[in-house]
């Protein structure tokens, strides 16, 4: 007689009859594996920001500001009214008659491309900036137009004189892009990480409870990013100053404050952006979402102008264009702060709306 008592099978009846399954391809741990890589991916904002949507708004924005379109009419001056007469025949050009210290002074700004003057015995001198692709397209048509004028066999002789003069280079229309890109970027990413840190940590839970008013934690964040300001906007500026020569015309306290309202402007906007988030990809995601249409269509590394005219209301309004155009125009135009107060209005507008609507909606827990 065996010794071996049988154990009454508990399973439902029709577990009990069903035999076991075979293991299939997708029962594999390299398959679940993987699986479980693609849904972490999908499950990060941020991934899906960098991967997707970045190269999509990238795509559009330089495709619209690269578009096929009639070639654009530049701007160019003349001191002498037979050459303006003779440059106004060529449709491409937007001559402009100036008196001499006039026409220097708008060729010096790079608010026009060429200036042609009259030479000895009948030639036109050209003084234009070679390393500006428009200086160059500018010296051609300017030549053709006067050629034509003419109606000669032989050409009327002409002369080059580059100008490499500071504030009508690239790099000069570059560094007050990067400036308020940097203001943007600082201030966005400064306090949006730093408040969705502290709630993620359950830091701001300690915070509520001690006496301290919650008006001080925040404004914390603001005077902070006001310190860093010397330090941000000096070490940039000082680079394009002594580096690359980069012209400082207006004055550097109007300077100082428009370094100031940006950054007060876009710390209200990453208060915002901030309120409510709960986790470090979230803010990321919506920190990228918010900076990278900026980046592109507001004249960091090239003229807002350039995209659809039906598009120029909605791009001025933004804070960024209306950051680096003010930033541009007290640096290489002089321009005090009344030249740009709408640029101001533009950047106060987002202050007042934002802060106190991040205050509003912004929790602490």
């Amino acid at each position: 007689m065996s010794d071996v008592t049988a154990v009454p099978d508990f399973r439902p009846r029709e577990l009990a009859a069903k035999p076991p399954r075979e293991a299939t391809l997708a029962d594999h741990p390299l398959v679940q594996l993987t699986l479980t890589r693609f849904r972490e991916f999908l499950r990060e904002p941020e991934a899906l920001f960098w991967v997707f949507i970045f190269p999509i708004l990238l795509a559009a924005g330089l495709g619209l500001a690269f578009r096929n379109r009639p070639a654009e009419v530049l701007k160019i001056a003349t001191v002498s009214p037979e050459l303006a007469q003779s440059l106004r025949k060529d449709k491409l050009l937007d001559v402009q008659q100036l008196s001499g210290p006039a026409a220097d002074e708008a060729l010096r700004t790079g608010k026009i491309a060429l200036l042609a003057e009259p030479g000895p015995a009948g030639t036109v001198v050209y003084r234009y900036d070679d390393t500006n692709p428009e200086g160059r397209t500018a010296r051609m048509l300017a030549d053709r137009a006067v050629q034509r004028a003419a109606g000669r066999v032989d050409p009327v002789s002409a002369t080059d004189r580059l100008m490499r003069e500071p504030g009508s280079r690239y790099i000069d229309f570059l560094i007050p892009g990067l400036l308020g890109m940097n203001l943007m970027g600082s201030a966005i990413w400064g306090m949006g990480f730093a408040i969705v840190d502290a709630r993620r940590r359950k830091l701001m839970k300690r915070l509520v409870a001690t006496p301290m008013p919650r008006a001080y934690y925040l404004l914390s964040f603001l005077l902070s990013r006001l310190i860093m300001l010397v330090v941000e906007v000096g070490f940039l500026l000082a680079f394009g100053v002594f580096v690359f020569k980069v012209p400082v015309r207006g004055s550097l306290l109007d300077l100082a404050l428009l370094c100031v309202v940006t950054s007060l402007s876009f710390g209200a906007l990453g208060l915002l952006i901030a309120s409510r988030v709960k986790t470090i990809e979230a803010a990321s995601g919506l920190m990228n979402l918010v900076m990278m249409p900026m980046w592109i269509v507001s004249g960091v590394f090239f003229s807002a102008q350039r995209f659809p005219d039906m598009l120029q209301p909605v791009i001025k309004a933004l804070p960024l264009t209306a950051a680096i155009n003010a930033l541009r125009a007290n640096m290489l135009q002089g321009a005090g702060l009344p030249q740009v107060s709408s640029e101001l209005l533009v950047l106060a507008a987002w202050l007042v709306v934002c802060f106190p609507v991040a205050l509003k909606l912004f929790r602490w827990r």
